[in-house]
């Protein structure tokens, strides 16, 4: 298992990059999946020929004898007279030996190409139906061999290929080693007719359908001329091709079918309760000293954007409670409600409608998020507030999707790409890391919490370059620092408590690089004990480090990313809200304290400079405090949301979170 790292201020754990919704591989990596693909259907052709071919052999003689035995009791025997006649005809059966050999390869070969780059759209259908429609045929030539006519010359038939000596077609020995009995069904007839439903199924040209119409018909007497295939090979054909493309539209169904919600995103629907939305977000202050920010500018810059962001116009549905619900498309968007507009009286007037907002929960006949424009901020700065429900995307995610509505896509933090471990390294830090999860002693500390859905929001701006130098002269990590700033914090203005007390706070980690995708739940987290007794604060910052470095093995995450994604993903949906409610509340944890990078540079949105972003992050449920922290242009800023029982006034634990990094930026180094 790879180690956490420190990027910027946010921890990344080395766990292989997940495949985000509405993501596609590159056009070079799926042209030769498609080419791998085919192989592996031609390699299944090729295990066919090479069964025992004695046996083998016998029966589709046998078969043979009895299948034109059929044709002449129903008068269907025209393949002699069509094969006699032909067989008299040099330039004719040279020309009828190369149809048969290249045209029903060329035409279905050629509709896929076009299909795959003309009609990316239409092309896996049609795909799975050429793909269903050889393994159905492969199925046919192992179950039931059969021995073409044009080896049969005891019945009275001419191979028109050894007889014209025609080179590399069917039969001829370039190609001695294909199957040779495969007569029944005819793939040449089912390529063909294949060819035919798929151009009506995309509305080709009626001259493109007359022309393959035309090679249907020549194809039908060119199989019988040559004498390769009896008419009932023919006639089996076309069931053949009703199977397969009938099989083929029911993935395109099963594809079309809404998106439901991921085990890691539905725990937050199940945690949710009245007093404890679950939704994150972010305040954005702009400067709009130059221009004002209107809403209509909000609203214009969103209906443009529509297509970056997918689950703006989607909402939830849920038929059954014994299953997960599903995305489903919502198009008609109510503006007036997810745009809306408010004064603030100054700052504290701003912190007061994020509290109130924090304390809403987002109806779920609707898309999942709303913005807010907030004027009277201060002179020149209006603020922007953004919320989305936690199901959507974790912190990062909604980074992300406010970073996809900014007017020029900002730098993003540095992070290199993190190596994904192997699967026995995996499965061995998995083992670890849930021997370790049994050893950790149960909490014992309960913070205080108000019996109501209220709530205190605060916010703060240091130098990022503060941070980075307390933790350099400490020897510690910029997550180290925070942590240890949030527990003195707390210490300072929350109960007094004993030197040895300890509250244990959940640090969410990415399981993914900061920048791979903007939907989704990509984070676990891991249990960190934070001092809240009355210690100095080196000493406080010292014991952090410490436990934080128990952590960055990774192992306890991985466990509990394989509990939250592999495990959950089993679990009836029933089973999964329970165990949900279980784990994620007081119990086990009296809060969240999230460290995420943004930008290194400022964007810009609707046109203003983003001067300043705080996170918006929700409570456990029962649980006090959330903090969230976020980078941007060498600034950290940090938000609080507290239970009022826990701090009546969110700026006392931010002045206090200043103290405590004013006294490690002047107190004894480590």
């Amino acid at each position: 298992m790879g180690t956490l790292r420190d990027v910027g201020t946010q921890d990344v754990v080395t766990a292989p990059d997940p495949v985000l919704p509405g993501s596609r591989p590159a056009v070079g990596a799926r042209a030769w999946r498609e080419v791998l693909l085919g192989l592996a259907v031609f390699g299944l052709y090729a295990l066919v020929v090479l069964l025992p071919e004695g046996a083998r052999r016998r029966t589709a003689r046998a078969h043979a004898e009895t299948l034109f035995g059929w044709e002449r009791s129903l008068h269907l025997d025209v393949e002699r007279t069509l094969n006699g006649w032909l067989a008299d005809q040099s330039v004719l059966r040279v020309l009828a030996n190369y149809e048969y050999a290249v045209t029903y390869i060329a035409s279905a070969i050629g509709l896929l190409a076009w299909l795959y780059v003309k009609h990316p759209d239409k092309y896996r259908t049609a795909r799975n139906s050429f793909v269903l429609l050889n393994l159905l045929g492969l199925a046919c030539f192992t179950l039931y061999p059969l021995m073409p006519p044009r080896l049969t010359p005891d019945l009275g038939f001419i191979d028109t290929v050894r007889l014209g000596r025609t080179w590399g077609s069917w039969g001829s020995p370039l190609v001695e080693n294909a199957d040779q009995l495969a007569a029944m069904p005819s793939l040449h007839m089912a390529w063909t007719l294949w060819v035919g439903v798929e151009l009506a199924r995309i509305s080709a040209l009626r001259s493109i359908q007359l022309l393959n119409a035309v090679h249907v018909l020549v194809t039908l007497y060119v199989i019988l001329a040559t004498a390769n295939h009896y008419v009932l090979d023919a006639v089996a054909a076309v069931p053949l091709v009703a199977v397969a493309v009938y099989a083929g539209r029911r993935t395109e169904r099963v594809a079309a079918r809404p998106e439901r919600v991921a085990a890691t995103d539905a725990f937050f629907l199940a945690v949710e309760t009245p007093r404890a939305p679950q939704h994150v977000g972010g305040v954005m202050v702009l400067d709009t000293s130059a221009a004002e920010v209107r809403r209509s500018d909000i609203v214009g810059l969103i209906v443009e954007r529509l297509d970056r962001v997918p689950r703006f116009r989607q909402r939830l549905a849920a038929p059954s409670r014994l299953r997960r619900p599903v995305w489903t498309d919502h198009p008609a968007i109510d503006w007036d409600w997810h745009v809306v507009e408010r004064e603030a009286d100054g700052v504290d007037g701003l912190r007061a409608i994020v509290a109130a907002l924090e304390g809403e929960v987002l109806p779920r006949d609707r898309p999942l998020w709303r913005m807010v424009l907030v004027r009277g901020v201060a002179p020149g700065r209006t603020a922007v507030v953004f919320l989305m429900h936690h199901v959507v995307a974790d912190g990062i995610g909604v980074v992300a999707q406010a970073l996809l509505l900014m007017d020029a896509p900002p730098a993003a933090p540095p992070a290199g790409a993190p190596r994904r471990p192997g699967l026995l390294r995996r499965a061995a830090a998995t083992a670890v890391g849930f021997a370790q999860l049994a050893a950790d002693a149960p909490p014992r500390t309960r913070l205080p919490v108000a019996g109501t859905a209220g709530r205190r929001f605060g916010t703060a701006t240091l130098p990022l370059a503060l941070l980075r130098d307390v933790a350099r002269r400490h020897g510690t990590r910029v997550t180290d620092v925070v942590l240890s700033a949030v527990a003195g914090a707390v210490h300072r203005v929350g109960p007094d408590t004993a030197p040895d007390t300890v509250a244990r706070f959940a640090v969410p980690l990415m399981m993914r690089s900061p920048d791979s995708g903007a939907e989704g739940n990509h984070t676990t987290a891991v249990m960190v004990d934070l001092p809240i007794g009355a210690l100095p604060e080196h000493e406080r910052l010292a014991r952090v480090a410490r436990r934080c470095r128990a952590q960055r093995t990774g192992t306890r995450a991985q466990a509990a990313w394989f509990v939250m994604r592999d495990v959950a993903r089993l679990m009836p949906a029933p089973l999964h809200r329970r165990f949900a409610r279980a784990v994620y509340g007081p119990r086990f944890l009296q809060g969240v304290v999230s460290n995420m990078p943004g930008p290194v540079t400022r964007p810009r949105f609707a046109g203003a400079p983003l001067d300043e972003v705080y996170p918006v992050i929700p409570l456990v449920p029962g649980a006090p405090l959330a903090v969230g922290a976020l980078s941007i242009a060498g600034e950290l800023c940090v938000s609080v949301s507290a239970d009022p029982a826990l701090a009546d006034d969110a700026d006392a634990l931010l002045t206090a979170f200043r103290a405590v990094i004013a006294e490690l930026d002047g107190g004894p180094v480590a």
